[in-house]
């Protein structure tokens, strides 16, 4: 009856997008053991049966799909596929401490490049003091994948999940947004023109900061251990993988409730702002810094009692606040008029 039904109907899995096939394909598993404490459906697992629990994270990389060989360098590539994995770690408030990294390459890449890819491991375990604890090395006839899997630990109540925001609380993020999105964007740019005229050189000056963004990402770890010693607890947190429409999304529905975020407090930089500029004068920063993905910045929320200490963290903007169960996600414009906040397309990170 099963294979009737698959062969009478297919679903593509762009139309469903990424969350909701996990949802479709996790649907119907039971929890098992008591040392399971939270499964599918955040930015990592919580197992464990004692005061400090261990959280575990998996990222996977794909050519051609997460990163184009064309422009990234593999010690940058190295770096950011685990410093992702580290950000859902610090989208849960917890510090990481080891990593399984498995590799499957294609035959076009040899030992010395695979050495320089770990260089970059090692340089994002040196820097946030993680040990690089095991893997897998295999071929694969086309290209690279690279699969992260981040360990670390948190006690019990200071585990940040999705689902905490409450109403009236404040709404956060670290950083600015859409940067790493503009880095990609001069990128692609370069490749097109590179690839028109292999003479051509790229012509990268000034963007020095947008393309770090994309190439070599950071974990704001210095936002949790700051939060940290400012005795904060966000109520609800998750990384900004996906652009901030669809991880304001994601901490609604986990939440049960709505939002408003104010576009004149998003922030931008400089740089992206010229970015888009110099790529349409119809490309708005902000349309970057909602839909754009990949600035892995920290979006939380707060209790209202904790706004003095959070408002004097210059690393740390309040850019609006959760509403009552029900009413809808939106972003206010300076005009005071409301935008409805909307994921764009399928989604490739979470």
């Amino acid at each position: 009856m099963e294979h009737l039904e698959y062969q009478e109907g297919r679903t593509e899995i762009g139309h469903l997008g990424k969350v909701a096939l996990i949802d479709r394909l996790t649907d119907g598993f039971e929890r098992r053991n008591a040392s399971t404490v939270k499964g599918v459906g955040d930015d990592a697992a919580v197992l464990g049966t004692g005061a400090t629990k261990t959280l575990v994270t998996t990222q996977t990389l794909v050519e051609g799909i997460h990163f184009d060989m064309m422009y990234t360098p593999l010690k940058h590539l190295g770096y950011k596929a685990l410093a992702i994995a580290i950000s859902n770690l610090a989208a849960m408030n917890a510090t990481p401490k080891q990593a399984l990294v498995s590799i499957a390459a294609s035959n076009r890449y040899s030992v010395e490049a695979l050495e320089e890819l770990y260089a970059g491991i090692r340089l994002c375990c040196n820097r946030y003091d993680v040990d690089l604890a095991g893997g897998e090395t295999v071929t694969n006839r086309m290209g690279l994948v690279i699969t992260v899997t981040a360990i670390g630990e948190a006690a019990e109540e200071k585990i940040t999940y999705r689902s905490g925001a409450k109403l009236h609380d404040l709404i956060c993020v670290s950083g600015d947004l859409g940067s790493a999105y503009c880095g990609l964007l001069i990128l692609e740019r370069e490749k097109v023109t590179y690839q028109a005229n292999p003479n051509f050189q790229p012509d990268l000056d000034g963007f020095d900061y947008v393309l770090e963004r994309y190439l070599k990402p950071e974990p704001r770890m210095d936002i949790v251990k700051l939060l940290g010693e400012k005795g904060v607890v966000p109520t609800s947190m998750i990384d900004v993988s996906g652009g901030l429409a669809s991880e304001m999304l994601h901490l609604c529905k986990a939440s049960k409730c709505g939002c408003e975020v104010y576009e004149e407090r998003i922030p931008i930089d400089y740089q992206t702002t010229r970015v888009c500029s110099e790529m349409s004068k119809n490309m708005l920063p902000v349309s970057c810094a909602l839909n754009g993905g990949e600035d892995y910045e920290l979006l939380f929320t707060i209790r209202q009692s904790d706004y003095e200490t959070v408002k004097e963290m210059s690393e740390v903007h309040i850019i609006g606040h959760i509403t009552e169960e029900g009413s809808a996600a939106v972003m206010v414009t300076p005009q005071n008029t409301t935008i409805e906040l909307r994921a764009q397309g399928f989604q490739g990170e979470e």
